[in-house]
């Protein structure tokens, strides 16, 4: 099974017919991943914790609206997929034996948006249990990729593995510009990007901040990225990456998404 990082942009991707990205995850089951997974892993960047922790959920996931400022409709979307404990205990174990000395469990956190927005679009019937992993802001670009790693053996389970953030993620510097108009920066560390993914330079995307341009300005913080860090090692050896989307917004947010797959 294929590993996915998808770029969830903005909450208003929940409603907004006019971002492409929408549309793309739509049409996940009939032009990306008709395969229907056992269950769900999704790496969020809107989980941050000091350990590794996995929400471990009996019956259904919560929706969590962590949004601020956005029109009333969003806030009541609700996304009740059932919760994967057995997944999540999976996870515990995988991560355990590989070296990670601490897994937290969360009994009681249900789902971001960065796991519940993509998936309502992609899984509207909610019926696929979900589980969600952390990321660590404090670690760097290779904890995550040994992370994905530690999870390889459970794309041989049925698992679907997917990484939820931003190819770019600045909300400081977000303007009204079309699609058309992108801001330099964003665009140069978007190709530098694409073209480190699609040439298998991992160890490049592992240790960006020092070999991609306009790092710090794409990733103020590194949240949204470390996703992709997960998805990327999560794909297993002699991993080729395909671009499966790419669109913009407000000028410098990304919707760069990337499928990661083995040939071993």
């Amino acid at each position: 099974m294929d590993t996915f990082y998808i770029s969830h942009g903005s909450p208003t991707l929940s409603i907004d017919d006019s971002l492409p990205a929408r549309h793309f995850l739509q049409a996940w089951k009939d032009k990306v991943f008709a395969e229907k997974p056992n269950s769900i892993l999704v790496i969020s960047g809107h989980w941050e914790t000091h350990f590794p922790t996995v929400n471990v959920v009996n019956g259904r996931n919560d929706t969590i609206h962590d949004f601020y400022g956005f029109p009333n409709k969003m806030y009541q979307l609700k996304y009740p997929a059932p919760g994967a404990p057995e997944l999540a205990k999976r996870v515990k174990e995988l991560l355990i034996g590989s070296g990670f000395k601490r897994v937290d469990e969360d009994k009681k956190r249900g789902l971001d948006h960065g796991a519940w927005v993509p998936l309502m679009l992609m899984y509207p019937e909610a019926n696929i249990p979900v589980c969600q992993l952390s990321v660590q802001l404090d670690k760097d670009g290779t904890h995550h990729y040994n992370i994905g790693k530690a999870l390889a053996p459970l794309k041989e389970e049925g698992v679907l593995i997917i990484g939820s953030g931003s190819a770019t993620h600045n909300l400081r510097a977000l303007n009204g510009s079309g699609p058309d108009s992108i801001s330099q920066w964003a665009l140069e560390f978007d190709t530098w990007l694409k073209d480190a993914l699609l040439e298998g330079r991992h160890e490049d995307v592992n240790h960006y901040e020092e070999k991609a341009p306009h790092a710090k300005m794409a990733h103020p913080w590194p949240d949204h990225f470390y996703p992709l860090h997960v998805a990327m090692g999560a794909a297993g050896k002699d991993v080729k990456a395909e671009l499966i989307h790419h669109s913009w917004s407000y000028g410098a947010l990304s919707y760069a998404s990337y499928r990661f797959n083995s040939a071993s």
